[in-house]
């Protein structure tokens, strides 16, 4: 089986991304990301799945009998050490290829063109 090409870095994305970098070695469950994200669940976990599938990220259930708990187990979400490293430069080519886009490039001083 071959390697599988990095995601679409779309800005949902990105802002997943940027919420595990926060802390890479931090297990999050669902809810944590989206806040940490600013997105909706159902937002978020295609992405999740996504990130699960190329390996950038790991996942368990809590052990919690959710009864106990008066809620449902959560699934916590952790960045694994290549996904943190992915993760890292795929947002740094993201935002070279933005800054391409919008031509931000350091300018000449005034006089010297």
């Amino acid at each position: 089986m071959g390697k599988q090409p990095p995601p679409r870095m779309t800005l949902p994305t990105q802002l997943v991304l940027r919420a595990f970098l926060e802390d890479p070695a931090r297990e999050m469950y669902g809810l944590e990301i989206c806040q940490a994200a600013g997105l909706a669940s159902g937002t978020i976990h295609p992405i999740l799945a996504r990130f699960e599938g190329i390996g950038w990220l790991e996942s368990r259930w809590e052990e919690n009998d959710p009864h106990e708990q008066g809620r449902p187990r959560r699934r916590y979400y952790r960045l694994t050490p290549d996904g943190a490293e992915n993760a890292r430069a795929a947002l740094a080519r993201s935002r070279s290829k933005v800054a391409d886009l919008f031509g931000v490039r350091a300018k000449p001083a005034r006089g010297t063109a």
